[in-house]
């Protein structure tokens, strides 16, 4: 099932003075603020560990009184965990697969929303000692790092090897279970390179470098985020929902590499 985009709603704010409109959005805000509060879970995939957590510092600013506990994986890990009856608010995934799973299951019970959008990028070592130009320099590379299988990023890896024309024995793959600890293997470990999301290598810094992969054999992976039926704290979790979707929130996920929705 291919996730619809939600419909966007227009308030029409008929015969308001300014200055009472003015002064009306200011009380709201601070009632908002005043109120708000309490805790929620959220369940993200891992590739937004450090964009998210930058976004839920700027939150707490806003709103002193929430706080914002993150459980961060592989997509499809935090689906089937979600389905099994862990408790969480909010679910932001790295593909539709895992949110339609939660949606199909009854987890879900409105429209999810593509917040973002990423793309992939070989992770090497410092200064490319391999000289890897692209996904074709891989067999060659000795042991390279992708994420499981069955995780969004694994998945991703796996289309664009398949439009490279690029196979890999089995023998040289090293499967983590996520892209983050799927690009530590490059900036800590002994894997000659790593294909994972653009945002992962920009996380690492100078740990790793980047090798780019051209648009034609690239995939792009859109991220549907959305909040969970049963949860805990329901204004809590929308509140954070539209920070994230907000310019402030859009601002913290591009600087991170991620790409408008």
């Amino acid at each position: 099932m291919r996730l619809a985009r939600p419909i966007s709603l227009r308030w029409l704010i008929v015969a308001l003075p300014v200055a009472s409109l003015a002064v009306g959005v200011v009380n709201s805000q601070a009632a908002t603020k005043t109120k708000l509060s309490g805790t929620i879970t959220v369940d993200a995939a891992s590739s937004l560990t450090h964009a998210f957590t930058q976004i839920a510092a700027k939150f707490h600013k806003l709103y002193p009184q929430t706080r914002v506990i993150f459980n961060f994986g592989s997509s499809t890990t935090l689906a089937n965990q979600i389905i099994a009856g862990a408790p969480t608010d909010l679910f932001a995934s790295a593909d539709l697969t895992d949110m339609d799973s939660t949606v199909s299951a009854g987890f879900v019970h409105v429209a999810p929303k593509i917040f973002v959008r990423n793309t992939l990028e070989i992770a090497v070592k410092p200064g490319n000692p391999l000289h890897i130009t692209g996904l074709s320099s891989l067999p060659s590379a000795g042991v390279i790092a992708l994420c499981s299988a069955t995780a969004p990023c694994g998945i991703y890896a796996a289309n664009a090897l398949r439009r490279a024309g690029v196979t890999l024995s089995s023998s040289n793959i090293d499967r983590q279970a996520n892209s983050t600890s799927t690009v530590l293997q490059v900036a800590y470990g002994d894997v000659g390179a790593a294909v994972v999301y653009v945002t992962d290598v920009n996380g690492q810094g100078s740990l790793v470098s980047a090798v780019r992969i051209p648009a034609t054999q690239n995939v792009i992976a859109d991220y549907p985020i959305a909040p969970l039926a049963e949860s805990q704290n329901p204004r809590l979790a929308a509140a954070f929902l539209k920070f994230v979707t907000s310019k402030d929130g859009q601002r913290s996920l591009r600087a991170a590499g991620f790409l408008a929705p």
